[in-house]
């Protein structure tokens, strides 16, 4: 049974089954391309309920500047004198007070619209999708969106809500059956408000039910957006090559720097004045300048096989070679290449130092 499940395992590997969940980094990619979950129903649902609640919220006011549009034009304008400067100022002022009229419901709309879309996708500005694409005009490529299961979706999901819709309008206007009949021995006046009435209440029905209807759509984009980004196992292998670098080159770089690390330092051990050994383990080089430095420093250092080397090229250009474990040790365990001598090792390495001058005979 193990055997069977890692086969199927393996299987599923190089089959390349997208069963795994987008990257950061596929995400931020998509995004760039202007690839999110949205639902375009969202917004427009919200902004039909707002602009309805706007006009139940601001009817009264809407009512007054018309009437008073109406009054003025009435009384004042249809007693003056038609000429061209008249109706300028006429048509400057019906419009300025249309603007008043209609403003609230503009400014709700577009905060609205700005909501929906935000709250979906955050704020995103590109410019991929604005750019030509000859595959959008290809005939193929169109045919197949067309009879895509999308476009099935789409489909279905318009004539649900053209349903739902019909069946808010019948209801409510069966209600109102009795007085819609007797609308004909009704004053034009309350006439009107009725009409008013019955038109905002479909209107908050259907908006309210449209969102409802939208907030599924959002769902079931975000459901088809995750399930198109979904990744196999060697996607996400190939895109950390690509991001991070191929394992195997970055070992063999690592490598090559490692080698001319160690020729770089092997090229200093000839200037050493000493190389201190442990004998076997460790090797360490010093050299000191007293008119350049102010303590010996550690020009190269090694363990084991570096070790070997150092005292090898030590010993092919003259460089003395002294056994002194516990220098040795502390020397490599606690100070790196290029730093000075700490002062604790100070004497020790003073004594080795005074040695080695004398046996090239450079005591003072």
């Amino acid at each position: 049974m193990t055997q069977q499940l890692r086969f199927q395992l393996d299987l599923q590997w190089f089959a390349g089954e997208k069963t795994e969940p987008a990257t950061a980094k596929k995400r931020q990619d998509a995004r760039k391309k202007g690839q999110v979950a949205k639902s375009m129903d969202l917004p427009a649902a919200f902004i039909l309920l707002f602009s309805f609640v706007a006009f139940l919220m601001f009817g009264s006011y809407m009512k007054g500047k018309i009437i008073h549009i109406f009054r003025n034009v009435y009384e004042n304008q249809l007693t003056m004198d038609i000429t061209k400067g008249n109706v300028q100022v006429l048509f400057m002022d019906l419009v300025q007070q249309g603007i008043m009229i209609m403003a609230p419901i503009f400014l709700l709309v577009v905060l609205i619209a700005f909501i929906g879309n935000y709250a979906q996708i955050g704020f995103m500005f590109i410019g991929d999708p604005l750019k030509m694409k000859f595959d959008k005009i290809n005939p193929i490529s169109g045919f197949k969106r067309i009879f895509s299961m999308r476009t099935v979706m789409d489909f279905l999901k318009s004539t649900m809500k053209m349903l739902i819709i019909g069946y808010v309008v019948y209801t409510t206007l069966i209600g109102e059956k009795a007085q819609l009949l007797g609308l004909g021995h009704t004053p034009i006046e309350n006439t009107f408000s009725f009409i008013a009435s019955v038109t905002l209440k479909l209107g908050i029905k259907i908006g309210a039910i449209l969102i409802v209807l939208a907030v599924a759509d959002y769902i079931y984009q975000k459901y088809e957006y995750e399930k198109s980004l979904k990744m196999s196992k060697q996607d996400i292998k190939d895109e950390y090559k690509k991001s991070e670098g191929d394992p195997l080159i970055k070992g063999k770089i690592r490598a090559k720097q490692r080698q001319m690390a160690m020729q770089r330092m092997m090229q200093e051990v000839p200037k050493a004045d000493v190389i201190i050994t442990n004998p076997t383990h460790f090797a360490v080089a010093l050299q000191y300048d007293s008119k350049n430095m102010q303590a010996p420093t550690v020009i190269a250092k090694g363990a084991d096989y570096v070790a070997l080397k150092i005292k090898e090229v030590a010993k092919e250009h003259g460089v003395i070679t002294m056994e002194n474990k516990p220098l040795a040790r502390a020397i490599f365990a606690q100070v790196e290449i290029g730093d000075s001598i700490p002062a604790d090792l100070f004497q020790a390495v003073a004594e080795v130092l005074a040695y080695v001058y004398k046996i090239k005979g450079k005591t003072n």
